[in-house]
């Protein structure tokens, strides 16, 4: 993977990666006292932020361009790199002109072109890598479009955060961790090194290990984390700060799974196994080809007869009738509702296109 040639003092094929730190610098003695705690385990990077954007006025917005000399003290005296996040093009001058060693872009930046626009504008002609997390709606569009405002700017060395997205149902969770739009995001990029941040999807320390291990388990390359050595008394997201001797544990308990199969023999009962999977996948695309013919039928019946589209009481029926023979087959009802609920969106749109053809004829009767 390309992006993976970052300096082995920054990124390696090491897994997993570990970002860690405080989510806010508080004072110089705070961020020393957390780097030596760090200094001990395997972690790749040292966070910490120095400007903080916050929901509302009055709230703690980081200590400003002062934290950087203390992390410039961390690298000399620990010899961690280090990683802040920016959010103006002025912020990246100042991080370069302290050598921090890599930048990232928020979750609230990244959700503003105009921003990260900035910021690759104030990044070029530099070398520096840079993490980029989600923004905080889940648009992928707009976590891909970051990423290439920042390569159109000639930075090469990218990773990509996942840090969860805001959403109405959270489900316990701070940010809902909508692992389907990494794994996308993964089919769009191979080459792009994706990293998890637990921290801010839970919102809580105690479900950290939780979503840090499913990270592994979906061959995340690794995890931002936030130490603090006194989480409660943090004057920033307390709640989701590890102590860190709980980061040693959490560590010590992590299991990192191998990237693929290895041997001759995993490799052939894998394959194999993936054959009977590609031929009931085959068989349920002819089995959904059946099905919209027949749909194609229903929706010429209902132009010919002026029935509406949409019918109620027959979808009310489907996800009634489909969930609970799912259910016994041991099948769970979210995974039929959501595929019954793409099939009766597609039939949904087969049926409108029958009936706006019906009122293009109306509209231009053939001579």
């Amino acid at each position: 993977m390309k992006n993976l040639a970052f300096p082995s003092s920054v990124f390696s094929e090491a897994r997993p990666f570990l970002v860690c730190g405080p989510c806010s610098a508080e004072s110089e003695h705070q961020v020393m006292q957390t780097a030596y705690a760090l200094s001990g385990l395997p972690v790749t990077l040292f966070r910490a932020g120095i400007w903080k954007p916050r929901t509302r006025p009055g709230a703690f917005e980081g200590v400003g361009a002062v934290g950087l000399q203390w992390l410039q003290r961390v690298k000399q005296e620990t010899g961690l790199r280090t990683t802040v996040e920016v959010a103006r093009g002025q912020h990246v001058e100042l991080c370069l002109r302290h050598q921090i060693d890599v930048l990232w872009i928020g979750a609230r930046s990244t959700a503003n072109p105009f921003t990260v626009q900035e910021i690759a504008d104030a990044l070029r002609g530099t070398d520096i890598p840079v993490m980029v997390k989600n923004p905080i709606n889940p648009d992928l569009n707009l976590w891909l479009g970051a990423i290439e405002r920042l390569e159109n700017a000639g930075i090469q060395k990218l990773i990509a955060i996942h840090r969860g997205f805001s959403s109405a149902e959270r489900g316990g969770y701070r940010n809902k961790p909508m692992w389907e739009l990494p794994i996308e995001l993964k089919r769009l990029r191979p080459d792009l090194p994706i990293i998890c941040d637990p921290s801010h999807i839970c919102g809580k320390r105690d479900l950290i290990p939780r979503i840090a291990q499913q990270a592994m388990d979906l061959n995340f390359d690794g995890l931002m984390l936030e130490v603090h050595p006194e989480p409660d008394k943090a004057l920033s997201d307390p709640a989701q700060q590890l102590t860190p001797n709980a980061l040693t544990q959490l560590l010590q308990a992590l299991v990192v799974r191998e990237k693929g199969a290895t041997g001759s023999m995993l490799r052939a009962t894998l394959r194999e196994l993936r054959e009977i999977v590609d031929k009931h996948d085959e068989e349920l695309i002819l089995a959904l080809k059946e099905r919209m013919k027949v749909i194609e039928q229903i929706g010429l019946f209902k132009k010919e007869n002026n029935i509406a589209v949409l019918q109620p009481e027959r979808w009310k029926d489907i996800v009634e009738t489909r969930t609970a023979w799912a259910r016994e087959l041991g099948l769970s009802d979210e995974l039929i509702l959501k595929i019954f609920q793409l099939i009766h969106q597609e039939s949904i749109r087969q049926q409108t296109r029958i009936m706006n053809s019906r009122a293009q004829e109306l509209r231009f009767p053939a001579s």
